[in-house]
């Protein structure tokens, strides 16, 4: 009897939807991933794929399962998308790339399952649920009996048809992000399980708490202790358990911390798990909140690192600008602050302001000019800016990650350059990227060991690229303006369901049935 061949769909859509950020077009999917069919496999083939971490850990783990069962599988690839956070994504891109998935399943059959790396809090321009859209074509493309298995961010806004139109979510363990594919391996676990005949059975519960992303940490506070909980309580009957923070900056229906717990028989026992879970992350609500450092207190903080070396450096991080919850990245106000009270020893990245860079590249190494940010953007928050510079280098294309969300994986910045402005040296580049990598700093030749202070476009993610110099109590989170503030009662939501904590302080709320 020949053995079997199983073949499994590959497809996804990623993006990190920020409601109040300029809408998310074609060009910033091309920007990052935009890839049909074999486009995917042979971005496989590369030393760093420019495809994130959970589908190199789903195809490694399927390739070693089915070799130890003496069978065989094929990957099927059919699209991918991604781009960096922003705003809602373009109707017209959103409705083709729905149709050409259609299209490439339809004429993949037969198939015998599908996986997709998605991040799980998109939108479209007329969609509020672009992830339930895309696992409906794929639940459509091969029934009710066949698997559909994803992999979220565990900043996925998790509405409840995700959950019905897939038998397995499974979200991200760590934040930063480093399990990625560790996460695709799992889902490739659950794969063989179920074409082995497991039918799994999900229990879903939201919480009415949209929470600030720098409450989300996973090394310690609230949300780290609701993971570790679903974790220790995990059972034999247990597939998996996630907690998925969400991401409020969407203003999004399904905008909450989720609790998604998938049994391989008893749906009992799943309900019982997440309710737990739910429990003790709402008698511990009032923990997600955390005051910032005033801008004032930075700049006193970073011109003391600069002026005394037996100080220990510290690494500041501009969170209301982080391109990886869809801000622009080039907002001024640290980087005027710390140039007027004449901080030295410093290094600042990434601003994103492609005509910049171009004029960088255009005057070339060791030329003085004046740097003008921000000349052309019409953002409230991206205010122009100028101020002497010197051209200390310049950069163009793809970097490699080193530490990481981004280890292993090639990043574009497109056109960059490392400027200097008095005491300050400057990263800007053209394509938008959080700085959560020190490789972004390091290809301009910049040694940060050897630096007074560090200033990062980032919200989290940076921790886990900058560790090995700055631990926890050398982090400062910085309270300036930005689309990516975590001051949420700021922001002119219309959509998330309210009451919802921490924007309605004095709320109230029980698991229902409780």
């Amino acid at each position: 009897m020949p053995a079997r061949n199983h073949r499994i769909a590959l497809m996804g859509f990623a993006l990190e939807a920020n409601r109040f950020s300029p809408p998310t077009t074609r060009l910033d999917f091309e920007s990052q991933v935009l890839m049909l069919g074999d486009e995917i496999l042979e971005d496989q083939k590369r030393v760093a794929p420019r495809n994130f971490g959970e589908l190199s850990g789903f195809i490694r783990r399927m390739d070693e399962l089915m070799a130890k069962r003496g069978e065989s599988w094929t990957p099927v690839p059919i699209a991918m998308a991604a781009a960096p956070p922003g705003g809602p994504a373009e109707k017209e891109f959103f409705e083709w790339l729905l149709q050409e998935m259609r299209q490439r399943l339809a004429a993949a059959q037969p198939l015998d399952g599908v996986y997709l790396p998605e991040h799980g809090a998109g939108l479209a321009a007329h969609d509020d649920d672009a992830d339930a859209a895309v696992f409906r074509v794929a639940r459509a493309a091969v029934g009710k009996d066949k698997p559909v298995i994803a992999t979220l961010d565990l900043h996925a806004n998790v509405s409840q048809a995700m959950v019905d139109q897939t038998d397995v979510l499974i979200s991200y363990l760590t934040n930063p992000h480093v399990d990625n594919v560790e996460r695709g391996a799992e889902a490739a676990d659950a794969m063989v399980a179920m074409l082995d005949g497991m039918k799994p059975r999900a229990y879903h519960i939201k919480l009415p708490i949209a929470p600030a992303q720098v409450t989300l940490l996973t090394a310690q506070g609230p949300y780290a202790d609701m993971i570790n909980l679903g974790q220790a309580r995990k059972t034999d009957d247990i597939l998996n358990v996630s907690v998925v923070a969400g991401f409020a900056l969407a203003d999004a229906p399904q905008c909450g911390i989720s609790v998604v717990v998938t049994a391989k028989r008893d749906k009992n026992a799943a309900e019982k798990l997440a309710r737990e879970i739910a429990a003790k992350g709402w008698a511990e609500h009032g923990r997600f909140i955390k005051k910032l450092t005033s801008l004032d207190e930075a700049v006193a903080m970073a011109l003391a690192c600069g002026r005394d070396k037996a100080k220990p450096p510290l690494i500041f991080a501009d969170v209301a600008d982080n391109p990886g919850g869809g801000a622009r990245g080039n907002t001024t106000w640290i980087l005027a602050a710390f140039h007027k009270a004449g901080v030295t020893g410093c290094v600042m990245g990434m601003m994103i302001d492609p005509p910049l860079a171009d004029e960088a590249h255009r005057l070339g190494k060791g030329a003085t000019f004046t740097a003008r940010f921000n000349r052309d953007e019409t953002q409230e928050f991206s205010k122009p800016w100028s101020a002497p510079a010197r051209v200390l280098e310049i950069g163009d294309g793809e970097v490699v990650g080193r530490l990481g969300i981004y280890k292993g994986t090639s990043v574009d910045l497109g056109r960059a350059a490392l400027l200097e402005l008095d005491g300050i040296r400057v990263v800007v580049a053209s394509l938008r990227h959080q700085a959560a990598d020190p490789a972004f700093f390091e290809r301009f030749g910049i040694d940060l060991k050897s630096v007074r202070s560090v200033v990062v476009k980032s919200r989290g993610h940076f921790r886990a690229g900058f560790d090995w110099l700055f631990p926890h109590e050398r982090t400062i989170e910085v309270d300036v303006p930005g689309l990516t503030t975590p001051n949420l009662a700021t922001l002119p939501f219309t959509r998330i369901p309210r009451p919802v904590f921490p924007i309605d302080p004095d709320m109230t709320w029980s698991v229902p049935g409780a």
